[in-house]
């Protein structure tokens, strides 16, 4: 006969109880940590000023991108960067009070597609309401973060700032050589002899270089068009240095009319209300109830966990550690896993 009270597993919840209940008796700090559920609707906070218009302020920091976050322990998740201003504009586009966006910047840049994406709703954003937007580089302001910036109304940069670095970026490893060395040996099956270009199993042959390089001068020259339609001072097609990946400091990207003000963000923050024609503001983020927001550097709701300080690693644009080796994963007798592939507008000091 079969025991009714036959153990079953413990879910996540009772893992984490039991797993604080142990930390709690040893006599550790407890972090408090998201048991998943539903990700909560956006709530307004006031971060600074007073009166009755808003300055909305939008955080863009980290890898751009259109992946969702895991959360601690695999408990629920974040929405993407792209979902989460699309979340944030459409929460502004109902308010009235909202006069301005400022959007505060730390970012390498990201996938092209997800800085695209943004770029494309906040400029839509511009259409359907009459607000002005500065955008305002705090640290990073490089490749598909400027790609970003170039919606905006007027760009500010802190004088400590690093912008520029407009380009594409493919990242491909070849691994054979080491993997001939272990004893794995690629078996790949596919339906072209071109499919599995970008793969690590191998080197490409000159005309899949090709193929790809035709797809990066298509987006870079994308990335260029877009820069001279904002930035008709900046003049990329004759200083050929500004397109050619490298980044600028912020006085540099003055002079070359890629930026419009070097500056604090409280000064992206008085320009942002010039521009609306306003005095008095509050300056006004959007988080979830269990976000704190206390003044203008107050983390975003979305702020990306990979750090822009440093050097990023390869799998930066999956927020995955990139696993053994190189995007390949062992579980089990030899099973690999391909690593993710996108091009970037990003740059990887």
């Amino acid at each position: 006969m079969v025991d009714s009270r036959q153990e079953k597993p413990l879910s996540l919840y009772a893992v984490y109880c039991l797993l604080s209940a142990v930390l709690l008796l040893a006599g550790c700090a407890l972090v408090s940590v998201p048991v998943g559920g539903p990700t909560k609707p956006l709530k307004e906070k006031v971060v600074a000023g007073e009166g009755a218009d808003k300055v909305l302020m939008i955080d863009i920091s980290g890898i751009i991108s259109s992946k969702e976050k895991s959360s601690p322990l695999g408990l629920g998740g974040r929405p993407s960067m792209v979902a989460r201003v699309k979340e944030e504009l459409e929460k502004a586009r109902k308010d009235d009070h909202i006069k301005a966006v400022v959007l505060r910047i730390n970012s390498p840049g990201g996938t092209v597609a997800a800085s695209d994406i943004i770029r494309h709703e906040i400029k839509k954003f511009k259409e359907e309401k009459p607000v002005k937007v500065v955008a305002c580089f705090t640290g990073l302001g490089t490749s598909g973060a400027y790609y970003v910036a170039t919606s905006a109304d007027k760009i500010v940069a802190l004088p400590t700032s690093v912008t520029g670095s407009i380009g594409v970026i493919l990242i491909k490893v070849n691994v054979q050589g080491l993997m001939e060395k272990v004893g794995i040996a690629n078996e790949t099956v596919k339906s072209g002899d071109k499919k599995d270009a970008i793969l690590p199993l191998r080197p490409m042959t000159e005309e899949e270089r090709q193929i790809i390089q035709g797809v990066i001068n298509y987006l870079h020259e994308r990335f260029i068009a877009v820069v001279e339609e904002v930035r008709p001072g900046a003049d990329l097609k004759d200083r050929k240095e500004l397109a050619d990946g490298r980044v600028f400091n912020a006085q540099e990207s003055l002079d070359l009319k890629l930026v419009d003000q070097v500056g604090y963000l409280d000064e992206a923050i008085e320009l942002a209300k010039t521009l609306a024609g306003i005095k008095e503001a509050r300056v006004v983020m959007y988080t979830r109830p269990t976000g704190y927001r206390d003044n203008i550097y107050s983390s975003g709701e979305g702020t990306e966990a990979a750090s822009t300080s440093g050097g990023l690693p390869i799998g930066m644009y999956s927020n995955t550690p990139l696993p053994f080796p190189f995007g390949l994963r062992m579980a089990g007798p030899l099973q690999m896993e391909g690593q993710d592939t996108d091009f970037m507008y990003l740059w990887q000091p």
